[in-house]
């Protein structure tokens, strides 16, 4: 059952390796087996992976920084106690940085592996659905700051991609269908058929059935692969990299205001694609049945369609401004023109904006 895909870059190409029981095969390391390296993680994984990890890819006890877990951990000064331990532990040009655990720990580590002597390698070992379908391929790398989400960060991409799905069964329930809002993405972004299947087969997913499970996740790394090849460094202007962000300028501004401590990201940008469809569905583009397909099969997965009491249509306005795709001082939001069919887009006309904002905040 495991599976192995190729992301062909222009410079580089790195494998994707998909199945049960990877963390403890030792071929899976092959690449960096004799390498010096470093390993970051945080204390649930930890607990539960770091010794089968250890006994398949030895790492010394002063070469691994253990992180509290949760978004708050992807901080700057996370970032500067790492690189400093990196120093202080002489790790060379020629070391390996190791990720183990979920989105946080990836892209944190992946943001120290690019600056660290101007760049190292790094190795994701992703352990929760959302990275292994999504954060932990395609080289996006950051760290949080109070006044938005990842806007300080770097593109790295990793040496390989280690996704063992047996990891998925402690993962917590809410952990788990938070990574089902980045596969129910896929499927919205660019692959109508992808999401007439998950309707068919979101029980056995959520099951972990294993054929179910690894198929999921292969297709998604599949889709993101294509995706980045085409367009590595998410083209200033609109590259088609920009669409993999639907949902995420409105479930941004959540994880924002909540001060990235009371949503995950994947129940955010749930509640982001929810509001997505809403505004592409009034602005005449996606026909009102499949915003509601798309609003319901979110919620059968047991996550958010409505954002936190208390939001109001004017943070969002003032949260959204901050993000990355804001250009020439105008907001872009990736919508949907239809089912599978996504767009970045500053044509949207701001009173369905307020619309959605007022619909979805009172």
């Amino acid at each position: 059952m495991k599976r192995e895909l190729m992301v062909e870059l222009a410079e580089r190409r790195y494998p994707i390796r998909i199945g049960p029981g990877q963390l403890g095969d030792v071929d899976s390391y092959r690449a960096i087996k004799d390498r010096p390296r470093f390993l970051l993680t945080d204390e649930t994984v930890a607990g539960l992976y770091l010794a089968p990890l250890r006994a398949a890819l030895p790492v010394a006890d002063d070469a691994l920084l253990v992180l509290p877990p949760g978004e708050a951990a992807k901080s700057w000064d996370n970032a500067e106690r790492l690189l400093d331990l990196m120093l202080a532990r002489r790790v060379p040009r020629d070391g390996v940085l190791i990720a183990l655990g979920g989105g946080v720990v990836g892209d944190l580590a992946g943001f120290c592996a690019a600056v660290y002597q101007r760049g190292i390698d790094f190795l994701q070992i992703p352990t929760t659905l959302l990275a292994q379908v999504d954060s932990s391929v395609g080289g996006k790398t950051a760290v949080n700051h109070s006044r938005g989400k990842n806007m300080i960060g770097a593109f790295h991409q990793p040496q390989a991609v280690v996704a063992d799905t047996d990891t998925l069964k402690t993962l917590p329930r809410r952990e788990l269908l938070a990574g089902m809002a980045e596969v129910i993405k896929y499927g919205l972004l660019g692959d109508a058929a992808f999401f007439s299947w998950l309707e068919h087969h979101l029980d056995a997913l959520l099951a972990l059935d294993p054929e179910t499970t690894a198929h999921t996740i292969e297709h998604c790394c599949a889709m993101k692969a294509r995706i980045v090849v085409e367009d590595e460094r998410e083209a200033v202007g609109g590259g088609v990299r920009a669409l993999l962000n639907l949902g995420h300028t409105f479930g941004h501004a959540i994880e924002t205001y909540t001060g990235y401590t009371e949503w995950l990201h994947g129940e955010a940008v749930a509640t982001g694609m929810v509001m997505a469809a809403d505004l592409s569905a009034r602005q005449g583009w996606l026909p009102a049945v499949d915003a509601e397909r798309a609003r319901a099969l979110i919620a059968r997965a047991g996550l958010p369609v409505r954002p936190p009491p208390g939001m109001t249509p004017a943070d969002f306005v003032d949260l959204m401004g901050h993000d990355k795709k804001v250009a020439g001082g105008q907001l872009r939001l990736v919508l949907l023109r239809s089912m599978g069919m996504a767009t970045l887009t500053a044509d949207f006309a701001t009173e369905r904006l307020h619309e959605t904002l007022a619909a979805f905040t009172t």
